[in-house]
């Protein structure tokens, strides 16, 4: 049998973490957006992420899951939610769970416990990405702008989720509620996600939120 050995990877509370979008200090820019924007963007950073591997069809993983996180296993191209943590489906054998700031670890070892002896696999990936949150009646018009998916709600109903290119990059969009979308970004391209954000924004206004 295999030991695997969990680690804390968070930085010490003497150390200092840096969300992805640090550089572009969005904490000096809530409040300054035009009155009644049409997007509203937040950041829900550092976060806790979580790739995880196994057998969908068998019920004794799907069950394990469950009792780890509280979450059902979702299907194909959907996301299942509770507060700020979720599970959502990446591929016919990955999901990626995303748990509360500080929480990753504890997330991690209940994962580990309830699939003992189980084919699994689970990878903390917490610094390699971000969650941005995008709200207004304005929001589907700038992912309009920005990818060839059909994001009309006849298409992507809320609790879908979808990797797909998006300025002329990849991404994940995800929608949480009839005006909320979520965007899952890999670290290396923030900065250029937020600087398209910024311009595809423009006509409608922008807003930040802390």
């Amino acid at each position: 049998m295999t030991t695997v050995n969990v680690y804390q990877q968070r930085p010490s509370s003497g150390a200092k973490a840096e969300d992805p979008l640090h550089h572009a200090d969005l904490a000096s820019l809530v409040g300054k957006g035009r009155q009644g924007a049409g997007v509203t963007l937040r950041e829900k950073k550092l976060l806790g992420h979580l790739t995880l591997r196994g057998d969908g069809h068998d019920a004794t993983f799907a069950g394990a899951v469950h009792k780890a996180t509280g979450l059902e296993l979702p299907s194909a191209l959907s996301l299942v939610s509770d507060g700020e943590t979720s599970l959502q489906w990446l591929g016919p054998d990955e999901w990626l769970l995303i748990v509360p700031s500080g929480e990753e670890l504890a997330a991690e070892q209940r994962l580990r416990e309830a699939l003992a002896g189980l084919h699994v696999a689970v990878v903390n990936v917490s610094g390699g990405q971000s969650l941005i949150e995008l709200s207004g009646p304005n929001v589907r018009d700038v992912l309009m702008k920005s990818t060839s998916y059909d994001v009309h709600p006849s298409n992507f109903p809320v609790g879908k989720a979808v990797g797909t290119v998006f300025a002329k990059s990849q991404l994940v969009i995800r929608r949480t509620g009839e005006e909320t979308w979520e965007l899952l970004i890999r670290r290396s391209f923030a900065d250029y996600w937020w600087l398209w954000l910024q311009d595809a924004s423009a006509e409608y206004g922008l807003s930040i939120q802390a």
